[in-house]
């Protein structure tokens, strides 16, 4: 094996399977040009409340990949995400909220991640996504 799991420790907290962690994964399996966005398929999931820091969503906006992350929300079940986020969203504390819930809450207890070019599947084992590759995938 090859590459390092996503479920490494930073600090004192272990990366876990969130909507803000699988909207950064990718499939690097060798050949693969089309490796984003990896389809969820979560055999359990749950939310796990965290406190909501609205600065810290207003400024990861830019940075997500907005249609990812809403098939990535509906995918499991969050299907009040709109198609566009703007200003005018980020301050409205309901939109807030579900925003908060679908990114930082729910987290993929079990399951897989599959490259919808290559259709490699990627376990998720007790919220953690084991991104490393085989030798002949690198």
């Amino acid at each position: 094996m090859v590459g390092d799991a996503v479920g490494e420790v930073v600090g004192s907290r272990v990366l876990r399977m969130k909507l803000l962690t699988h909207n950064m994964l990718t499939c690097n399996v060798k050949g693969v040009k089309n490796g984003y966005p990896l389809k969820i398929e979560a055999a359990k999931h749950e939310v796990r409340e965290t406190e909501m820091n609205a600065d810290f969503l207003r400024s990861i906006v830019p940075r997500l990949e907005w249609k990812a992350f809403r098939e990535a929300a509906a995918q499991l079940g969050e299907n009040d995400i709109p198609a566009e986020v703007n200003d005018e969203l980020l301050e409205d504390e309901e939109f807030m909220k579900k925003f908060h819930r679908a990114l930082m809450e729910i987290v993929v207890v079990e399951g897989t991640l599959v490259c919808p070019e290559s259709g490699r599947k990627f376990p998720i084992r007790n919220t953690i996504p084991n991104m490393i590759l085989n030798e002949d995938e690198v």
